[in-house]
Order: C-alpha cells, then sequence, then structure tokens
C-alpha cells in the first residue's frame, strides 16, 4: 500500500513539473547559485538596456516597447522552458519581420502600428504554444543551419540599409523596398548631414574599439555614452540632430492585442512565420549554449515557454521576442547557474529604465543608428559563409538562395522558403540512398569469409545472385531510386535472386513496404525472389504491421545472416545453376568441390 502511495506521489509530482517545470529547479536554489545568478542578471541588463532601444527602433515601435520586451518575455520564458541559460527578449531577425510585417497595414511608430504588432505577438505565441502541446518540437530540426546564416546575413543588410537615412540625414521614406531605399540615398546623397554622419561614426568606431580592446566591457552602452555626449556638445539647434526622446520610466503598462477577426486574418499568415523564425532561434540557441553546459534541452517545453512568453507578453506591452544568442552566451560566460539569471536580468532592467529613464532625451537618433549598424555588423557570421562557400555546392546555393530572398522578397516568404529548401535538401538526399554492392571475401587473417564492398575490392560475384545493402530507410521518396537499382540487377545483369543486407535499414513506411511486396512477385515470377537479412527488431516489425512478411513470405527473411547463403546455395544447386560456374565465391560454393573431387 505504501508502495502505491509513493509511485502515486511519484507520478503526481512529474506531472505537475511537466505542467510548471521551475519546479524542478527551484529547489537547487541556493545562496551560491543566488551570488551567480545576480551577477550574471546585472551583466544581462547592461546589456540588454542599448539592445533593447536598437531592436525597438529597427521594429519600427517607440524605444520603450524594446525595453518593455526585455522585462517581460525573459521572465516567463525562464519559468516555463527547459534551458537553464537561455535568455529571451528582442532579437534582431524578429524586429526586422516585424516591421517588414506591420509596415504594410500601418505607418510605424503609430498607435495602430503598435497594436497590431502586440496582435502578431500574441497569434505568433499561439502558434508556439500549439506546436508545443502537439509535441512538435522536431520542427526545428528539419531547417538547415545553412538557411538560417542566409537568412541572418540578409536581414543585417536590410537593417544596416533601414538606418541610413538616421545615419546620413536624409529623409527617406519608411517601409520602401531595399532597392528603392538605396535609389533614395544615392539620389540625396550630396545632402548628407556631415555632423549627424560624425556622431553615428564616432558611435559605431567607440563601439568596435571598446569590444576590441576591453571585451569585457559593455561596448554597446559606453558607445551610446560617447555618441550621446559629442552629439550634445555639436547641438546648438542649427545642425539638425533629432533626439529620440524621454522614455517613459514606468514598467510595461497593461496593453490589449486587437483581437478582431479582420486583424486575425490578416495578421496570421505572418504570425506563422514569425513563430516558426523565434523557435528555431530558441532552440537553435538552447542547443548551443547546453553542449558546453551538458544539460539536456526539451524542444518541446522550450515551444511552451517560448509561446507562453510572447501570449502573455502581448499584454502588457512586449512585442515578439525569441532567444538571444549575445545574452544568453554572456549570461553563460558570466556563471549563471539557474534560470533566476533571466529573472534577475529583468528585474534589475527595470531598476535601471525607473532611474535613468529622463537621459534618454538626450539620446541622438544618429547615435542610435551607429548602435543598429554594430548590431548589424555582429548578425554576418563570415567565418561560417566562408565554411559554407568551401565546403559544400549545393549548401553555398540554398544560402545564397535564402540570402537574396530575405533582400528582395518578403521577409516572411524568405523564411517559408527557407524551410522549404531545407525539406527539398532532407527529401533529396534521402530519396538516393547508399545502395552498396558486396560480395564474399576470404579473411585470411580470420580465415573466415567476409561481405565487402565490390568498390573498395575488386571481388568476383555469384552470377546468378546479388547482395545489395541498403543504407537509409525506405520510404515514399526513395522507392523510386530503389526499385530502379533492383530493375537494373534483375533485367540488365540478369540477376533474380536478390539478397537485402538490411541492418542498415532504419525506417520502412507503408509505400516502401508495398514496392518490396511488388519486387519479389516480380522476382518470384521471373523465378527469383527478393530476401533480407539481419532487419532491426523495431523495423521488422513495422514492417510486419503492414502485412508484407506475410505477403512476401516469412521463409525470405532472415537472422543469421550466413543461413541466407546456405539456403539459397541450396536453392541454386537444385535449379541447376551451381554445376557450370567457374566462380565458387561461397564456402558452400567451395565445400562441393571437395566433396566432387
Amino acid at each position: 500500500m505504501a508502495e502505491q502511495k509513493h509511485e502515486y506521489s511519484s507520478a503526481w509530482l512529474n506531472s505537475l513539473m511537466a505542467i510548471l517545470p521551475f519546479l524542478a529547479w527551484l529547489p537547487r536554489v541556493n545562496n551560491q547559485t543566488l551570488r551567480a545568478d545576480i551577477f550574471a542578471g546585472i551583466t544581462g541588463a547592461v546589456i540588454v538596456l542599448p539592445q533593447g532601444v536598437a531592436f525597438a527602433f529597427i521594429a519600427g515601435l517607440p524605444p520603450q516597447y524594446g525595453l518593455y520586451t526585455a522585462m517581460i518575455t525573459p521572465v516567463i520564458a525562464a519559468l516555463f522552458g527547459s534551458s537553464r541559460h537561455l535568455i529571451s527578449g528582442p532579437t534582431t531577425a524578429i524586429s526586422i519581420v516585424v516591421f517588414s510585417t506591420i509596415s504594410g497595414h500601418a505607418q510605424p511608430g503609430t498607435p495602430e502600428f503598435v497594436s497590431l504588432a502586440l496582435t502578431l505577438t500574441f497569434l505568433a505565441g499561439v502558434y508556439q504554444f500549439a506546436f508545443g502541446l502537439a509535441r512538435l518540437g522536431v520542427l526545428v530540426n528539419f531547417v538547415s543551419h545553412t538557411v538560417i546564416i542566409g537568412f541572418t546575413a540578409g536581414a543585417a543588410i536590410l537593417i544596416a540599409t533601414s538606418q541610413m537615412k538616421n545615419i546620413l540625414g536624409l529623409d527617406i521614406p519608411k517601409g520602401e523596398s531595399f532597392l528603392h531605399t538605396w535609389v533614395d540615398i544615392w539620389n540625396q546623397l550630396n545632402d548628407t548631414n556631415l555632423v549627424v554622419l560624425g556622431i553615428a561614426a564616432l558611435t559605431l568606431l567607440i563601439a568596435l574599439l571598446v569590444k576590441k580592446f576591453a571585451s569585457g566591457w559593455p561596448n554597446l552602452l559606453i558607445a551610446m555614452i560617447v555618441g550621446s555626449g559629442f552629439a550634445w556638445l555639436l547641438n546648438d539647434g542649427s545642425v539638425g540632430i533629432d533626439l529620440v526622446g524621454k522614455i517613459p520610466g514606468n514598467l510595461p503598462p497593461f496593453s490589449k492585442p486587437d483581437l478582431s477577426l479582420t486583424s486575425i486574418r490578416e495578421i496570421a499568415p505572418d504570425a506563422f512565420a514569425i513563430a516558426l523564425l523565434g523557435l528555431i532561434e530558441a532552440v537553435s540557441i538552447s542547443r548551443a549554449i547546453a553542449s558546453k553546459s551538458h544539460q539536456r534541452i526539451d524542444g518541446n517545453q522550450e515551444f511552451i515557454g517560448q509561446g507562453l512568453s510572447n501570449i502573455v507578453g502581448s499584454f502588457f506591452s512586449s512585442y515578439a521576442g525569441s532567444g538571444s544568442f549575445t545574452r544568453s552566451g554572456i549570461n553563460y560566460d558570466a556563471g549563471a547557474i539557474t534560470p533566476l539569471s533571466a529573472i534577475f536580468s529583468a528585474l534589475f532592467l527595470a531598476m535601471i529604465v525607473l532611474l535613468i529613464s529622463p537621459l534618454t532625451a538626450y539620446l541622438p537618433i544618429a547615435a542610435m543608428g551607429g548602435i543598429i549598424m554594430m548590431v548589424a555588423y555582429n548578425l554576418i557570421d563570415r567565418n561560417q559563409i566562408k565554411h559554407v562557400v568551401e565546403s559544400d555546392a549545393s549548401e553555398a546555393v540554398i544560402m545564397a538562395a535564402t540570402f537574396l530572398a530575405t533582400l528582395f522578397l518578403e521577409l516572411e516568404f524568405a523564411i517559408y522558403l527557407g524551410v522549404i529548401l531545407s525539406l527539398v535538401i532532407f527529401l533529396g538526399r534521402t530519396s538516393a540512398p547508399v545502395i552498396a554492392v558486396l560480395a564474399p571475401d576470404i579473411d585470411t587473417r580470420y580465415n573466415r569469409a567476409m561481405l565487402t564492398d565490390v568498390e573498395s575490392k575488386p571481388l568476383d560475384e555469384c552470377p546468378h545472385l546479388k547482395i545489395l545493402r541498403i543504407d537509409m530507410s525506405v520510404y515514399f521518396g526513395s522507392i523510386n531510386y530503389i526499385q530502379s537499382k533492383f530493375f537494373k540487377v534483375s533485367e540488365k545483369e540478369g540477376r533474380k535472386h536478390i539478397v537485402v543486407m538490411s541492418d542498415g535499414i532504419n525506417f520502412i513506411d507503408l509505400a516502401g513496404a508495398e514496392m518490396l511486396c511488388e519486387e519479389a512477385d516480380r522476382l518470384e515470377e521471373e523465378g527469383g525472389g527478393l530476401y533480407f537479412a539481419g532487419l532491426k527488431p523495431a523495423v521488422y516489425e513495422s514492417f510486419g504491421e503492414t502485412h508484407s512478411i506475410k505477403h512476401i513470405g516469412n521463409n525470405h527473411f532472415f537472422d543469421d545472416k550466413p543461413m541466407v547463403f546456405k539456403t539459397l546455395h541450396r536453392l541454386l544447386r537444385k535449379q541447376g545453376k551451381c554445376e557450370d560456374c567457374k566462380f565458387r565465391v561461397f564456402g558452400e560454393c567451395r565445400a562441393d568441390d571437395q566433396i566432387t573431387n
């Protein structure tokens, strides 16, 4: 009775932890972890302050919305996600997609734009939460890392392009395409405000120098302070230095997304793209850091955490967020131990905003442009791009296609294109499985026959029997390729008996099972047969559920690989095909010769 009660209690606790995952790590919090997490939280708050403002500018939102997102999103994601070190919040890629999506429906910076951005955030969160409940965490595995490299590089160019008007002091309409923006820049180049350009250039230079020579310091924050000070010295009211203005010094206010059917119909397709991009970012970053911390990441739980963070955030003036590689990496390097570091980061950021909000009135937009240019520069992973170009031509083409689609097409379409290309790569590679031709090889070291790939060593083959090894899966995408190989063996080479060494087959779907049954029937009609040796138990079981084993015949399946050749040798000898054979490749053939002699 006590044992049953313990089992019931354990099952109840596991169910509760699945709903409230923070219960799993809260008991491990102690004075040591608190100190480490508080220090990491302070570091994260200082880092996210300039980033939050910059990302809000990229998204076309008032600057305080980037800070609100950095206060709400990381708390919910930390409580309901699975990573101990992931820091969620505003990100560059999602910010540019938010701007691209909503600017087609409303003027950036207006209340209508903000309302639609919150609606977009809510819907993206609903998608993400639903994916997590449906256990679809494996979806992100189908998006190639090459696609992400191409997309982020394209997004970096778009971000830099969007800031050129702020850096050069030009009057360029918002929401123009990539090409139109550069045409306007070229036509107005003579009107460049050199003072504004100097402020932006100095801010960018300081950010680069601090990063290079004092990597532990908050380079963006220092650059922003220096750029603002320089602008204050130069601003006499006649040089056209625009300022950001005072950011409200308050905590994230309650907000209400526009959940009318009209708005939902307009935004829902774009929200799906943002949901997918956010999940890819969050899970990829979580796994990258987990490889260092030796933590196991639950992709489905991350989906739920990201979804809840966006759903809750949309009601507290936060726009769509995801995991940040920069802030998450710094969080890990700063010694964070539990997800409390993300919560502390949000709390310290709130305290900083309450204290320094009046100072933002002196922040020049040109300095923000320089900061954002630094962010864009960091987005382009030059080493990875070089590695892809040098390593794989097909991956390089896909990366280039995603990059160009990001620049010249709708951003959400570029994401879909990347996903489609990733699936095409996967299907293309698995639709042509490796089919090796094997033959007996007398290994004198062990004095026994082994099967060796004939491409690696020239060996004689039985003229009536073909031995093939199929690696990967037999499924709807690969059946045509496999069937063509069987046809070539039986019709062009005249070998009607085919043995499939099956230990490399991981999966056989219904279409693959039907194809194998068709080939078995065809070969049997021609006086041969299709045989399988060494099927994995799980594959054998799923294969049997399609009734294919019964159709082909249980006597065509062998667990013991040598037994298949003994059986076929007897069959071929009975058919009179061994009498004039001069190859004698099997041990059974040579044993017959000894008996005859």
